[in-house]
């Protein structure tokens, strides 16, 4: 993981420093962009944040906010998005402001940025956390790293015991189990195998969910805001591709009921959990069109092009990482130019 955001890093100066994204920006940059978010928050001390990647600071947010609306960008909503791309009636560049998972710093840090801003986003729900049963599970292989010394878990069938007294072994192990986990062939193997860790090491998955995420009441105070745009995120925040076709339909239309019984909104814009090629793809694109949301994004890295009018439910998104908090990179990242390099210069991604 050290080594992919260093590699990463390194293009972004790259394209920067040698002024290549805005020689290429005329031919890559597209209409318009989605930023995507977790956390808003305050750095904290702990050396071991395998999840910083998930969380930007405050300033920061202020910061591309800032340098969004100099480089003369629209911050759209995600309605006006999907207005512009099937009229395709608008001269100017866009962004749109996405914020995953509804983390209650989304209301507390970043909420009144964007309202001093006066820019629209949207917070995308998983419905069972702000019922209290989620499994936030990335943040229980953290918790019982942090908390120990030497972990043992069941892997393959084999009792296996790591070594992580120092913050290195720590990073290590955790790069180690999230890439295993992420490696079963199904969601409720993965469920499996962190509730057993989790009952091992006595760390309470749920408690997560009533100490970070919005309850429907917060909730419900961001939705009454014209500024804000409520989207569904799936009931359990299963990673789709991985779970049955009727057990994904439900996740999606559930979390659509849920959030309407709850806030009064009915969402039409979804976001599908973790949101890459071993998560969300064409089944799940299917699915989401044919239950009739608006929009759908996931985290594969791009812009929006003309083109992505007949793929409106695989649309890219950037990532506003915690390792890469500088306006140089959101500059090179919205331009078009890092992601049409990743992209192999191909405008849409929808397989």
């Amino acid at each position: 993981m050290a080594m992919k955001q260093t590699i990463i890093r390194a293009g972004l100066e790259t394209l920067y420093f040698s002024g290549a994204y805005q020689m290429m920006r005329p031919f890559v940059a597209g209409v318009g962009a989605i930023l995507t978010l977790h956390h808003v928050r305050p750095p904290r001390p702990e050396l071991f944040q395998p999840n910083r990647l998930l969380e930007i600071t405050p300033q920061f947010l202020d910061d591309v906010l800032i340098d969004l609306r100099r480089g003369e960008l629209d911050l759209v909503s995600l309605d006006e998005m999907q207005r512009r791309l099937t009229d395709g009636g608008s001269r100017r560049r866009f962004v749109c402001i996405t914020i995953d998972d509804g983390y209650r710093d989304t209301l507390q840090w970043a909420y009144p940025i964007l309202k001093r801003h006066q820019a629209p986003f949207a917070v995308y729900i998983p419905t069972s956390f702000p019922d209290r049963v989620g499994e936030l599970w990335w943040l229980a292989i953290e918790a019982v790293i942090a908390r120990n010394a030497r972990v043992s878990l069941l892997i393959d069938g084999q009792e296996r015991g790591f070594e992580c007294g120092t913050i290195a072994d720590k990073r290590h192990l955790f790069d180690q189990l999230y890439g295993w986990v992420r490696s079963l062939k199904t969601e409720d193997e993965l469920r499996r195998a962190v509730r057993d860790l989790s009952a091992r090491y006595h760390v309470d998955i749920a408690a997560f969910c009533d100490e970070l995420c919005m309850s429907w009441d917060e909730l419900g105070r961001l939705a009454e805001d014209p500024l804000v745009t409520i989207g569904a995120h799936t009931v359990n925040h299963v990673m789709l591709a991985k779970v049955p076709e009727k057990s994904a339909r439900s996740e999606m239309e559930m979390s659509r009921s849920v959030i309407e019984a709850s806030l009064g909104v009915r969402p039409d814009h979804l976001s599908y959990p973790v949101g890459d090629p071993t998560s969300a793809g064409p089944r799940e694109f299917r699915i989401a069109a044919e239950l009739g949301f608006k929009t759908a994004v996931t985290t594969r890295p791009g812009v929006l092009f003309p083109e992505h009018r007949e793929h409106l439910t695989a649309l890219p998104r950037i990532s506003l990482n915690g390792e890469h908090q500088q306006l140089r990179y959101v500059r090179v990242l919205v331009s078009g130019a890092a992601t049409a390099v990743w992209n192999g210069f191909r405008r849409v991604n929808a397989a």
